[in-house]
């Protein structure tokens, strides 16, 4: 498409700069994530909120209890950070080239949501939350992250780790389309009037921003994502099925599972995710100066 281009960038770049932030990323989140994922698949503990689910986890297992399930999702946010940003590079190089054009900027960030979605994200997070599913069930049968993984696909096949694409496609596109647009406003805007904050601070805080935005706009899509990728998700026919399923058992409510623990573990993985992928980029061009 037209438009006007500016400050082109390396998608190989982007996918190495993309993948060490992911690692370092879902490191400092991931109790969020556990905690969220714990209520989106039992309605007991959503409905007694996230301070109850956060007692009775270190109860239970102590501090590294919010560390449960973490190697899988260490393992799958590598390749997943890096197809995002190496998708959006590549993109805003060759389709959306205007970089100064909000719909591009959506445009780009969509597709760089559908890949990671299509590539990477649908069977990691399949993965992620039925080993997280196992690791709350009252025996759990999975004795570690490579024997859960050959179980699960032992007994789905390939096409089981696929449970749910259409919903973390929709999630994935609409997450990335919008942080896309709202982190790069945010940025300017917090740049003009907020000159006197480091550098750092402004990035996180845009990045914080758009991350909250893409929370209200799709926690339904999120909740009926993981439902559909439990232990339990043979009981959905497909995606209706399950939205239907969760307003008869749940109502509007139950569309809105762990809206909380997202939102703190979205704001501080979308704002840690601009800002370390900022500063690692500056540092790969440091140790690999860019041709130009």
């Amino acid at each position: 498409m037209g438009g006007v281009k500016v400050d082109q960038k390396d998608p190989i770049r982007g996918i190495i700069s993309g993948g060490i932030t992911g690692g370092i990323e879902i490191c400092i989140t991931y109790p969020t994530e556990y905690i969220k994922t714990m209520m989106q698949l039992y309605k007991e503990f959503s409905h007694k909120g996230v301070k109850f689910c956060i007692q009775d986890t270190y109860n239970n297992f102590g501090f590294r209890g919010f560390y449960r399930g973490l190697t899988p999702l260490v393992t799958f946010s590598i390749p997943k950070v890096a197809v995002r940003f190496g998708t959006n590079e590549w993109l805003k190089n060759n389709i959306f080239t205007d970089r100064k054009s909000r719909v591009q900027t959506f445009f780009a960030g969509l597709g760089a949501g559908v890949a990671e979605a299509i590539v990477v994200v649908t069977p990691t997070e399949t993965l992620k939350v039925k080993l997280i599913h196992d690791k709350l069930s009252p025996q759990p049968k999975y004795r570690g992250m490579i024997h859960g993984i050959g179980q699960i696909i032992n007994q789905t096949g390939l096409s089981g780790i696929y449970k749910g694409l259409l919903p973390t496609v929709l999630k994935q596109g609409s997450n990335q389309g919008i942080r896309f647009v709202v982190y790069d406003d945010t940025k300017r805007i917090v740049q003009k009037n907020l000159p006197f904050l480091p550098e750092p601070i402004q990035l996180l805080l845009s990045g914080g921003i758009a991350g909250a935005a893409s929370v209200f706009a799709n926690t339904p899509v999120d909740v009926i994502k993981t439902q559909m990728q439990g232990l339990k998700a043979t009981q959905y026919k497909g995606t209706w099925d399950c939205c239907v399923q969760t307003y008869k058992e749940e109502g509007i409510r139950g569309f809105y599972k762990g809206t909380v623990p997202r939102l703190a573990r979205v704001v501080c993985d979308v704002g840690i995710t601009f800002t370390l992928y900022n500063y690692i980029g500056k540092a790969l061009d440091f140790v690999w100066p860019p041709k130009h």
